[in-house]
């Protein structure tokens, strides 16, 4: 389940910030009093973050935290010009076998181009507070598959795995051209076990890079409770 901008910058931002500016201009926050408090560009690359569930590997509002091998993005964006941003959104940054260490998966086929120019806008501008721009909260003493279904939308799985589990989102390089969907007889035949499906979300399934859009490692991201939750709703869908 994708994440996010997901994961790790680390590899390549290094190197990068040495002899880069915050060259490009980017639009601001506007001053609070004003009719509209916020840059509408930037405003969209604020929900944008949290749509693709950025804040899940990088932080809440990119100040880092969640694993030591994930940047904080308040500290990335301002040595990373825009074409190189855009690159990674697009491209992802680096693969890793170690299912405990997550890597910044590929968005390109998944995250429209104006969406991206938002989102690094947003970036730009310092990743400020934005109102209404803030991922929903999860349900406690529901039962599991409720938690589940609100971690499916938190978490980003619903971006690519569509929603209900139904997929349909394409991917164009991979062998069946599509993201697969969780639900259905093909599904339930595969990951026939908690296991199973447990194990696929811990790791995730790299298969290639650009642009097959790849499952991103979770298992140094999701709490196992969390992943139970997420088992349980997977398990309720058609």
């Amino acid at each position: 389940m994708l994440s996010a901008l997901g994961l790790a910058f680390a590899a390549g931002a290094a190197g990068w910030a040495i002899g880069h500016s915050s060259a490009g201009s980017t639009k601001t926050a506007m001053p609070a009093g004003s009719s509209a408090s916020f840059d509408p560009q930037v405003a969209a690359g604020a929900h944008i973050f949290v749509q693709f569930a950025c804040a899940q590997c990088h932080g809440e509002q990119g100040r880092g935290g969640v694993s030591p091998a994930v940047p904080a993005l308040t500290t990335v964006a301002k040595v990373v010009s825009a074409v190189q941003l855009r690159s990674i959104i697009d491209h992802g940054l680096g693969e890793s076998t170690n299912p405990t260490r997550p890597y910044m998966p590929v968005w390109g086929e998944v995250i429209s181009q104006t969406q991206v120019t938002d989102l690094i806008a947003y970036l730009r501008a310092g990743l400020p507070s934005v109102p209404t721009a803030v991922p929903p909260s999860i349900p406690t003493g529901q039962g599991a598959a409720v938690e589940g279904s609100v971690l499916y939308v938190r978490d980003g799985c619903i971006n690519c795995h569509g929603p209900n589990g139904l997929g349909g989102v394409p991917n164009p390089v991979a062998p069946d051209k599509v993201i697969p969907p969780l639900s259905g007889v093909a599904f339930r035949k595969q990951f026939n076990t908690d296991a199973k499906i447990l194990a696929v979300i811990r790791s995730g399934s790299v298969i290639g890079r650009a642009p097959i859009v790849s499952m991103p490692h979770w298992g140094g991201i999701i709490p196992n409770g969390q992943l139970t939750a997420l088992i349980a709703y997977l398990k309720t869908l058609k």
